[in-house]
């Protein structure tokens, strides 16, 4: 009640507006609503990338994202330091060897395409569940394989988790702002590489440590050792779907998207632009053979020479093992480079990198001995890495529109480099030596091809790293 000038009660208020009791104030109730519309820090991509931190729903989607991908990588490749013994008891020639390697990235050039597209009508947060369920069934059930055919076939399968590589980028795009998504895409896909080189380091131990438990032979232990990387991709999907968000704001279906998010002919638009044709090219000559490398160094070293399968997984490990921060580096590099020179710059970088690497594998291919063998391979593959990370960081610039669609077809493009290259060893007339040079020759040849494409067009338009957030929440 409140009282009038002339001294009367005034008339109580409608009961309509008037509060129900233990609300706030009406003002107030319209007041919150609206206060937690309103971005804020919490809601935005972040601007800096503090690897210790885990709080807040960016970071901690970073570190799942990763460590998702990483476990993807140990199932996509837990076989390969294993194929000696699959070699052995299913009675493998060259020939079919190499057709398995070619398997193993085959299904994963379409699954990234359709993985592309999911990101951006599903979202990341779905689109990773699906994948990584659909994919434990494969790795766990290679083991019942007892044929060529049928292994082929398991292996073919296993590849669609391969795509994994899209989500994590996809969605660490959206969880960072322009000025340090580089260094994030690089960090998150450099730490989840590395599951190929800790499965060829790890894998035959998982198989000893059956056969020292009596499960199983020698022989047959690779069967049971596969199980183990099922199990993991089937708990990372649990820890994803429960723990992640599509975007700083929340999941697709809670948050009202942009239009242009929203909007159909996203793949279109990223067909359209060269640069991600001469970016698909470019990851086909980098993270093409980096997965080539995953499905035959230990084989390489077995036969070439003469390690034993545990000695030969360690070193093929190793290659891997250079994603703990080879590939992060690229992208703090090419980060710093493209603040100081632009797009421009990071072209420039990219192509450097392709060159040099290939240089790398072509002394590799020639390395009379096992100690020079290995010094190659860590030099070659420290540019690799990091030509992955400029690759990538240069992606989310191309169409932020169709984010999604982009990175999937680049993704889709590395895979199809590896595809090629995998003729090389299955051919007969080829020894591995010397497709290790034919590949090294290929790729610094790419390398100069980027390089000339840029400066053919460089008059069209001049690109600049765009200061504002990437318009893809």
């Amino acid at each position: 009640m409140t009282c009038t000038s002339a001294g009367k009660r005034a008339e109580p208020a409608d009961n309509k507006n008037q509060a129900p009791p233990g609300a706030l104030p009406f003002s107030v109730n319209h007041f919150i609503p609206r206060l937690l519309m309103q971005d804020s820090p919490l809601t935005q991509p972040l601007s800096k990338l503090n690897i210790f931190a885990g709080r807040g729903v960016q970071m901690r989607t970073f570190h799942l994202t990763w460590l998702t991908f990483f476990c993807c990588f140990f199932g996509w490749f837990g076989i390969a330091p294993l194929m000696p013994l699959v070699r052995e008891q299913l009675h493998l020639d060259k020939s079919q060897v190499g057709n398995i390697v070619i398997a193993s990235v085959s299904a994963t050039i379409v699954a990234r395409l359709l993985v592309g597209r999911l990101c951006d009508t599903l979202g990341p947060r779905l689109s990773y569940t699906i994948l990584l369920v659909v994919g434990a069934i494969p790795v766990m059930l290679i083991g019942l394989s007892n044929s060529y055919e049928s292994f082929l076939l398991f292996r073919l399968a296993i590849g669609i988790i391969g795509a994994s590589f899209v989500i994590t980028q996809f969605h660490t795009s959206m969880m960072f702002a322009p000025n340090i998504v580089g260094t994030a895409n690089a960090v998150a896909g450099g730490w989840g590489n590395l599951g190929g080189g800790i499965a060829n380091m790890a894998m035959p131990l998982v198989a000893g440590a059956f056969v020292a438990l009596g499960l199983a032979t020698k022989a047959d232990s690779w069967r049971l050792a596969m199980v183990v990387p099922g199990l993991m991709l089937l708990v990372m999907a649990v820890l994803y779907y429960k723990f992640t968000k599509d975007t700083p704001r929340g999941n697709y279906a809670d948050t009202r998207r942009d239009a242009a998010a929203k909007s159909k002919g996203t793949f279109l638009l990223a067909l359209r632009d060269y640069r991600t044709w001469l970016l698909a090219l470019a990851y086909g000559a980098c993270f093409g053979i980096e997965i080539t490398i995953d499905n035959v160094a230990a084989v390489y070293f077995v036969d070439h020479y003469g390690a034993t399968l545990v000695t030969a997984g360690f070193l093929a490990g190793i290659f891997g093992f250079m994603n703990i921060f080879a590939r992060a580096l690229g992208g703090i590099v090419s980060d710093r480079t493209g603040r100081a020179y632009g797009l421009s710059g990071k072209w420039l970088l990219l192509s450097a990198m392709l060159v040099l690497e290939g240089i790398g594998i072509a002394f590799f291919s020639l390395a009379p001995s096992l100690a020079l063998a290995i010094t190659a391979m860590v030099l070659f593959a420290l540019f690799l890495k990091m030509a992955n990370g400029c690759t990538y960081s240069i992606v989310p610039f191309v169409n932020r529109q169709a984010l999604g669609s982009v990175s999937g077809i680049v993704g889709a493009g590395g895979n199809l480099g590896a595809m090629l290259v995998g003729f090389l060893f299955k051919s007969k007339d080829i020894s591995y030596t010397t497709a290790f040079l034919y590949i090294g020759i290929g790729v610094a040849t790419v390398g100069g091809v980027v390089l000339l494409v840029r400066l053919v067009v460089k008059g069209i338009g001049h690109e600049a790293a765009p200061d504002a957030s990437l318009a893809v929440a």
